[in-house]
């Protein structure tokens, strides 16, 4: 039973937000908030919370339909970054002039799910 968490409006960039991203695609999911704790880049701190936010969604659901809940077996099987809206201010440059700043947002996406049987036995090979 998969689960799904999204953080909207994320102010970091998307650009900067796959690298971090990138990291723990195809993890498992609490070697994947591990690696997140410890990684420098600022936006492992919003991306880390939606994956444990996507736990906590498994652990509800599992609850709700009375299945047996294995938090070791949590794979995040999908996550991605898409571009939210951009807010655009100006600052002030020489002789009376301005340029635009382009301050950009991110949604993140994280899907995680239990490994089936026939991950486990592509793992083993």
């Amino acid at each position: 039973m998969e689960a799904k968490a999204q953080a909207r409006f994320v102010r970091v960039t998307p650009q900067k937000a796959r690298r971090v991203v990138d990291l723990i695609r195809g993890k498992q999911a609490s070697e994947a908030v591990a690696v997140l704790k410890f990684a420098p880049q600022s936006a492992s701190e919003p991306v880390r919370k939606v994956v444990e936010s996507a736990i906590a969604n498994a652990r509800v659901k599992a609850d709700r339909a009375s299945v047996a809940f294995e938090e070791q077996e949590l794979v995040v099987r999908e996550v991605f970054v898409d571009e939210g809206p951009t807010l655009k201010r100006f600052r002030p440059r020489a002789q009376g002039r301005a340029s635009r700043i382009l301050k950009r947002t991110s949604h993140i996406t994280v899907v995680v799910a239990p490994k089936t049987q026939r991950e486990n036995k592509e793992g083993t090979r």
